[in-house]
């Protein structure tokens, strides 16, 4: 089957070529092999040769044209390709999460989500792995957000989602999250627990906040 280097890049087919170079150094960042820290040294060697030639030929206008040409006679099969690109990736993203090797597991979900942006499972495995890298809170919060919107009464989510805020330290945020996922699941212990947190953290801070005031007067 010929490859779509616009799935490779995961880019629109009405990307500009700068969309285009940004998006490539953003996954040449993540995916050189000098930083792969798995055991298949092969696999991301392969999976960067197919970045840079993805990225030689859509910057091309003429190989871009032909490129092109070449998908539009087969862009039924390939529209219908795009959810199986997407859990070849997730697939991979999950084996690299079960490994450990959190930095994979990320970069693999996240193609699985550019792929099938519906996928709210993808989502919420991309949350996953972005919480267990360090500097990455925002990434994680912003994956189990989506995954939320894309599967609003999905209990698992809920909690999750509760669980990354507060982690993150957006309070009002995890609360709201939290108490949405008792509404699914009244008896979880571990959301329960996490409310009960969030509240006696603000009570303590009220509370600090009142002693703080008095001493200031006397």
């Amino acid at each position: 089957m010929k490859v779509n280097y616009y799935e490779v890049l995961g880019v629109e087919r009405s990307a500009s070529e700068q969309q285009i170079r940004d998006q490539f150094r953003r996954l040449a960042r993540q995916q050189h092999p000098d930083r792969y820290k798995g055991t298949d040294k092969a696999d991301a060697e392969h999976r960067f040769q197919l970045l840079t030639e993805a990225v030689n030929v859509l910057t091309n206008a003429a190989k871009r044209k032909q490129h092109d040409a070449e998908l539009t006679s087969g862009i039924n099969k390939g529209s219908a390709d795009l959810a199986q690109v997407a859990k070849a990736y997730l697939a991979k993203g999950a084996k690299a999460y079960k490994d450990g090797d959190m930095r994979a597991a990320y970069e693999n979900f996240d193609m699985a989500v550019k792929h099938n942006p519906a996928d709210g499972k993808a989502f919420h495995y991309l949350a996953l792995a972005a919480v267990r890298i360090p500097s990455y809170t925002r990434q994680a919060v912003q994956a189990i957000e989506t995954a939320v919107q894309r599967e609003p009464v999905n209990g698992t989510y809920l909690k999750d989602a509760g669980l990354i805020c507060k982690r993150a330290g957006l309070t009002t945020k995890a609360e709201r999250y939290l108490e949405e996922a008792l509404k699914w699941d009244a008896g979880n212990v571990e959301v329960q627990n996490a409310l009960a947190e969030l509240r006696q953290g603000r009570a303590d801070s009220k509370e600090s906040g009142k002693g703080f005031t008095l001493f200031k007067k006397g």
